[in-house]
């Protein structure tokens, strides 16, 4: 097999393959390192290479649906053991895993060998994939582009053909953000249907949940039937669902009633892209049959967002914590936008957070209505084509600021400020529309069906009810045979400065 053939198929193609016999473990391996060597310079996606375990995975009986399918894990949340989870932070750097995170061992039951670890921003707390410990990851499309974040390294590692599917979570759109920058499909489950642990508990109140950023639907579907289901370290039990989803996608759906909106009260208006995005996807669903409809969003996504970040800032400031008594690590060992969060965390107090945690049952109801005329509510997935690098980056002065005032615990002097509210529409106004269904539990899916006419491509999403997952797929799958972006790849991305 050549790397033109090998980049060609998803996951599930190359599977089948290694049962037909037509190649073997070991030959696919070597072509995914052939395309880490060549495109990773340029993107800097992986950061940890796993030479002697996949070495000894393909010279070993693999089975599972996916046996002998080369793959990546995320630096977070997905520990392996004998190397370090870093999360893109300096004060994990050498934090060697003790054993393999659940959802790593049901991605190594299914057979996939595991070729390396991609890059991440600082413990996941951004929508681009810009680390002090690692630097930039680089969107393959663009290389002057961020590839999102925070599963940002998986992303750009799929779009480039280095793996056809790779690990990922998402606790605000992590998943689905770097879907949208890179030409992926990126489904964020329902709550409680993916493993979480056995290093810590239900991640952010349970925001955050694991799965995959994939070339194609019947790859997505796959491997989340690979790591779906019940265990036993889970705080409470989900049911099943009723059908495997690789079943799920063979039917087609019936009539869909679908809302849609690209209204945001956090930026004044999307980009035209991004309107446009949605627009066609509108028309496309209209000629599938659907009956589509333009609807006021059904919740304030300003109120939300401030809801989201105090619940983030409190769960980061409790990450950082427990890092630093676990690993004697300082204020020094983490990034300054790290501690700017912590410390607004701190300041906002245990009432505001009990408040915001109590506020997410107002915006689970409010959908949940919307579901009783509407089957899914359709939105951009982002406000705006992919940031340039270092767009986003917070000023020396206020980086040299915030540490100030962590210090001295002047928390309550930057929330009065105004610098949260710039935060909000600096790091939340390019993406408004993920933490919706974080916040409520639901699952949410980004499809790559547009591309602008620079040939970036931009995501839709599509939330849904819980458990509507099976259904979220099975649209996706009708909107992949309509409008097909498999074969869409990005020229040989090449070292951009800056």
């Amino acid at each position: 097999m050549h790397l033109d053939e090998y980049m060609r198929y998803d996951a599930t193609g190359l599977a089948e393959l290694v049962r037909r016999g037509e190649v073997t473990p070991a030959e696919l391996l070597a072509l995914a390192r052939q395309r880490m060597a060549e495109v990773n310079p340029a993107l800097n996606a992986v950061v940890i290479e796993t030479a002697p375990e996949a070495d000894a995975q393909v010279a070993g009986e693999l089975s599972g649906p996916f046996a002998g399918v080369p793959f990546l894990l995320k630096d977070l949340s997905q520990e392996y053991k004998g190397y370090p989870t870093t999360g893109g932070c300096k004060a994990l750097k050498d934090d060697v895993a003790t054993e393999n995170a659940l959802v790593t061992d049901r991605f190594l039951d299914a057979g996939l060998v595991v070729v390396g670890k991609t890059a991440t921003p600082e413990l996941g707390s951004k929508g681009v994939t810009e680390s002090t410990l690692w630097g930039p990851t680089r969107n393959p499309w663009d290389t002057s582009r961020t590839p999102g974040g925070s599963s940002g390294g998986s992303a750009a590692a799929v779009a480039a053909g280095i793996v056809p599917v790779a690990g990922a979570n998402d606790g605000g759109g992590s998943i689905r953000i770097p879907a949208a920058c890179n030409g992926l499909v990126g489904l964020k489950p329902s709550r409680g249907l993916t493993p979480y642990g056995p290093q810590t508990g239900e991640s952010g109140f349970g925001i955050a949940v694991e799965g995959v950023v994939a070339r194609s639907v019947r790859d997505s579907a796959g491997l989340l039937d690979a790591i779906a289901g019940p265990h036993r370290y889970a705080d409470y039990l989900t049911a099943p669902p009723a059908e495997r989803f690789t079943d799920a996608i063979t039917a087609r759906p019936g009539t869909l009633r679908i809302g849609y909106s690209t209204h945001s009260a956090i930026t004044e208006s999307p980009e035209p892209e991004a309107v446009a995005a949605v627009e066609y996807t509108a028309g496309l669903l209209r000629d599938l049959g659907h009956e589509v409809v333009e609807v006021a969003p059904p919740y304030d996504d300003k109120a939300l967002a401030e809801t989201f970040l105090t619940i983030w800032f409190a769960r980061l400031g409790g990450d950082v914590a427990q890092i630093k008594d676990r690993t004697g690590a300082g204020d020094s060992d983490f990034e300054a936008d790290t501690v700017a969060m912590v410390e607004f965390g701190r300041a906002n107090g245990t009432e505001a957070l009990i408040r915001a945690l109590d506020g997410v049952v107002g915006y689970t109801h409010a959908m949940e209505r919307f579901y009783e005329s509407f089957d899914f509510f359709l939105t951009p997935t982002l406000a705006c084509t992919p940031v340039r690098i270092g767009a986003l980056e917070t000023p020396k002065p206020l980086r040299i600021g915030a540490r100030v005032a962590h210090r001295v615990r002047a928390g309550r002097l930057l929330l009065a400020s105004g610098l949260i509210e710039q935060m909000i529409a600096d790091n939340l106004g390019w993406v408004p529309y993920t933490q919706l269904a974080n916040l409520t539990g639901r699952p949410a899916i980004s499809v790559p069906v547009y591309w602008t006419d620079d040939g970036l491509p931009l995501g839709v999403q599509f939330n849904g009810s819980l458990g509507s997952d099976g259904a979220l797929l099975r649209l996706a799958a009708q909107l992949e045979e309509a409008a097909p972006w498999i074969q869409r790849f990005p020229a040989r991305p090449t070292p951009t400065r800056g």
